[in-house]
């Protein structure tokens, strides 16, 4: 899923606006699970609490152009949430049955890493496995890094300018001067929604606000995706997060968000595009 160029040219005083009333007014309707689409009633009743002007919002009784937007985008998420993203979100049985069937598609021989469960629960990292398979199948034999161990440096004139603060699930071509980062969240038997499970979203957003200033002061780009899957874990338990991953979406901090089977499809025409921009460059 790619920003809507209707909200990803908005300010960061949207946003501010956005997470305030995400905050003060929830994300679901309590009972239902339903995503919650603000009215301008209630982002008047956000900006008593917090004790705002509702002149940006409200002028002699009518919404302003600021509030019809927020609105617009409450809307667009909540529809693009519910039509777009959890028809994509896989089980484990689904994503094992992806797995499996690609694997005796593409026969691979790129990594291919476990999930870190015990027992019955012991399987390959199944969303892991399928974009390492995707990617290989298509890079034409371009090197990539399926599991960097290191921090990730951009150079200018043989000299480090940028070395990120964490560590990411893939690089290509490589950690110095990589044309394209990634993160993979997957999340198939965990059954609560706990605090390493929301870091996850954090830790995205640090990558994504580490390579903007990288865009911005250097005009260095490096592309940055986000990869992510488990039904339960992400929509029965964690749809104020998927909300979050939208937000960040369309404030620019990541290129591209990819929901559970979503990948099969888009992950070969993304490499396509990573190909085209190393030959480009080399």
């Amino acid at each position: 899923m790619k920003a809507n160029y209707k909200f990803k040219s908005m300010p960061k005083s949207f946003w501010a606006d956005v997470r305030a009333i995400g905050q003060e007014n929830g994300y679901t309707v309590r009972g239902t699970g339903e995503l919650k689409v603000p009215t301008v009633k209630s982002i008047e009743k956000v900006y008593d609490t917090l004790s705002l002007d509702k002149s940006n919002i409200i002028v002699d009784g009518q919404p302003t152009q600021h509030a019809i937007n927020l609105i617009d985008y409450f809307q667009y998420r909540a529809d693009v949430l519910h039509q777009d993203v959890e028809p994509n979100l896989m089980d484990a049985n689904r994503a094992k049955e992806t797995f499996e069937m690609l694997y005796k598609r593409y026969n691979p021989s790129c990594p291919i890493p476990m999930n870190k469960q015990k027992g019955v629960k012991k399987a390959p990292a199944y969303l892991t496995s399928i974009i390492n398979i995707l990617i290989e199948a298509n890079i034409r034999g371009l090197q990539c890094d399926y599991d960097p161990r290191k921090l990730a440096t951009i150079t200018y004139n043989d000299t480090p300018v940028r070395t990120l603060a964490r560590r990411v699930d893939g690089a290509f071509p490589s950690t110095v001067n990589p044309i394209a980062l990634w993160e993979i969240k997957e999340y198939y038997y965990t059954t609560t929604f706990g605090s390493r499970v929301a870091d996850g979203v954090y830790e995205t957003l640090l990558d994504g606000m580490e390579l903007e200033e990288l865009h911005e002061h250097e005009n260095i780009k490096v592309l940055h995706y986000l990869m992510v899957d488990a039904h339960y874990t992400w929509w029965d338990c964690g749809k104020s997060y998927l909300c979050r991953m939208i937000d960040m979406l369309h404030m620019g901090y990541v290129d591209e968000i990819l929901f559970g089977y979503e990948v099969v499809d888009r992950v070969p025409e993304i490499v396509k595009e990573w190909v085209e921009l190393y030959n480009t460059k080399n």
